[in-house]
């Protein structure tokens, strides 16, 4: 049923590459992956988020951050964002996902998640913690 699914954020090198390994580290017979709205085309993940994730005992394979296309949102089952202005960048792009499109937060009071790219290691810690618990709770529903 929900068997592709996109993690979108604006760079792609903080939040949605985070909440990309966990989900698929909870569900390995999905396909997960994540793209940007304004993404850092190419660049690995952020070295801040890497380490916060690496400390929590998650493995951050190589990453190329990638640009959200139309075709990627068209392709996806379920497009998960961090905060509610993604919906609207998604809305702009591909008006047809608008319906498949929640906030990773959804089943925590639709919580947002900020975001933490320059901000203290602190900022990245507590960013990860929401990532990983909203993750989870997405991991029980698609499971």
């Amino acid at each position: 049923m929900f068997n592709n699914i996109l993690v979108v954020c604006v760079g792609n090198i903080c939040r949605s590459p985070t909440a990309e390994f966990l989900l698929k580290q909870a569900l390995p017979h999905k396909t997960v992956h994540s793209a940007g709205l304004g993404a850092l085309v190419d660049h690995d993940t952020d070295a801040t988020a890497k380490q916060v994730a690496e400390q929590n005992g998650l493995t951050c394979p190589t990453h190329k951050a990638r640009q959200l296309t139309k075709e990627l949102c068209r392709q996806a089952d379920v497009i998960l964002v961090m905060e509610s202005k993604h919906k609207e960048g998604i809305t702009k792009l591909a008006p047809e996902a608008r319906g498949k499109t929640f906030l990773l937060g959804q089943w925590n009071n639709n919580q947002e998640i900020p975001d933490p790219y320059k901000k203290s290691e602190e900022a990245f810690q507590h960013v990860y913690q929401l990532i990983a618990e909203n993750s989870k709770l997405w991991s029980q529903k698609l499971k």
